[in-house]
C-alpha cells in the first residue's frame, strides 16, 4: 500500500483529499504546515512516505520553500505540488523548487490519483535501457545501476531528472519534443503542460552543465525541443 505524506493547511480540503485516497487504497500521513511535515519526514515514520502531496500557500513556512527542504533531505521522494492559481509564477516557482509535477485546486479525484500513481512510477529503480552507458566528456550515466557521475563525483539526481536524462542519452543527436517527453517521462497521456520539462531541464543543467548557460549536455534545438550532447 503506497504511503503519502498529504500536507495542506484547509482541513475541509485535507480531509476531503485524505479520504479519496484512502478509497484508493493509498496509506496516508497529514500535515496542517510545513513545520509539522518536515517534522513527520525526520522522525521514524518519515522512512515510510514514499510521496508527498504540497500545497503551496501553506502558513508560516510556505510550500516553496517546504519543498526546497525535502529535496534536501531526499532526491528519491517524488513531490507533487497543489496550487489555487493557475499563476504561471506559482507553477515555475515551485518546479524550480524541486516538484516533480503539479495540479491546480480545486483537483478531481481521477487526475490527482493519477498522477499519483506516475510519480510513483516515475519512482521505481527502473528506466530507459535502449543504450549501453553513456561516458560523455566525463560524465558517465550507468543505466543498470541508475547512477551518474562526473569527473568521478556522484550527482544525485530525483527519478523524474534522472528519467529524463536516461530518455534524452538514450538516442544521443537525436530531437525529443516536449510532449514526447511528458509521454514517455511523465506518463502524460493527455495534452500536458510543457513548463514540467523546461523546470526539470533548467534543474538538469544546474547540475551537469559546467556552465549552465551554455550546455554541453541538454540542449535546446529552438522551436523543437531538447537534444542530448556533445555532438
Amino acid at each position: 500500500m503506497p504511503h503519502v505524506l498529504l500536507i495542506e493547511d484547509d482541513a475541509s480540503v485535507r480531509d476531503g483529499m485524505e479520504l479519496v485516497l484512502r478509497r484508493h487504497g493509498y496509506d496516508v500521513d497529514t500535515a496542517a504546515t510545513g513545520e509539522e511535515a518536515l517534522a513527520l519526514l525526520d522522525g521514524p515514520g518519515g522512512a515510510r512516505v514514499e510521496l508527498a502531496v504540497l500545497d503551496l500557500m501553506l502558513p508560516g513556512m510556505d510550500g516553496f520553500e517546504v519543498c526546497r527542504r525535502i529535496r534536501a533531505r531526499t532526491t528519491t521522494l517524488p513531490v507533487i505540488m497543489l496550487t489555487a492559481r493557475g499563476d504561471d509564477h506559482d507553477i515555475v516557482t515551485g518546479l524550480e523548487a524541486g516538484a516533480d509535477d503539479y495540479v491546480v485546486k480545486p483537483v478531481t479525484a481521477p487526475v490527482l490519483e493519477a498522477r499519483i500513481r506516475a510519480a510513483l512510477r516515475r519512482a521505481e529503480p527502473s528506466g530507459p535501457s535502449r543504450t549501453a552507458d553513456a561516458d560523455l566528456a566525463g560524465l558517465v550515466i550507468d543505466r543498470a545501476g541508475l547512477t551518474v557521475t562526473k569527473h568521478g563525483v556522484t550527482i544525485p539526481l530525483p527519478p523524474t531528472e534522472l528519467r529524463l536524462l536516461l530518455e534524452l542519452s538514450a538516442s544521443p543527436g537525436r530531437v525529443f519534443g516536449r510532449e514526447q517527453l511528458l509521454s514517455s517521462v511523465w506518463d502524460h497521456t493527455f495534452l500536458g503542460d510543457s513548463r514540467l520539462v523546461d523546470a526539470a531541464v533548467g534543474r538538469l543543467r544546474a547540475k551537469l552543465e559546467d556552465v549552465p548557460a551554455r550546455p554541453r549536455y541538454v540542449q535546446t534545438v529552438r522551436g523543437f525541443g531538447y537534444r542530448f550532447g556533445p555532438l
